[in-house]
């Protein structure tokens, strides 16, 4: 089962980090992910940029055209700061790893499963379900490729 583990700060927790260097907090977060990785469960993570006042915006579905503004974002606990996904056996294994990111007072983890081609099943027809199954082994095949050193098909 794959989960991602959302990362959410508080304002104390925005705060509680201005008194932490931050190779300090590049160092903790670097031990967790290498811990993930040895352990074979880290799929993908990245931290999300902070300045969402130049670098992000919104795209509202409100109206017709959807419509993009630079914000606004809403409250600091609202965002999100980053992700991991990681690949495990339960929901009991994702609450472990979770409970083991080096994150302090005011900040937590959102933990949500990721869908898979199961959740589907009875869509199995679907042209877009099945698009993206092959999307999917193509994907897996080209990976697998890259990492031997060959070409894509």
């Amino acid at each position: 089962m794959k989960y991602m583990l959302i990362m959410r700060a508080t304002p104390a927790a925005v705060e509680a980090y201005k008194d932490i260097p931050f190779d300090e907090v590049i160092t903790r977060m670097g031990r967790y992910n290498e811990e993930m990785i040895k352990a074979g469960v880290l799929l993908a993570g990245e931290g999300l940029a902070e300045d969402v006042d130049t670098t992000g915006f919104v795209v509202d579905f409100a109206s017709e055209p959807p419509a993009v503004t630079d914000g606004p974002y809403g409250e600091i606990h609202e965002l999100f700061n980053g992700f991991w996904i990681i690949q495990v056996s339960s929901k009991e294994e994702a609450a472990e790893w979770a409970k083991r990111c080096p994150l302090g007072p005011g900040s937590k983890l959102e933990v949500r499963r990721v869908t898979d081609e199961s959740d589907f099943a009875d869509f199995a027809d679907n042209e877009y379900i099945q698009k993206e199954s092959e999307w999917r082994a193509a994907e897996a095949t080209a990976a697998a490729a890259a990492a031997k050193g060959d070409e894509a098909p």
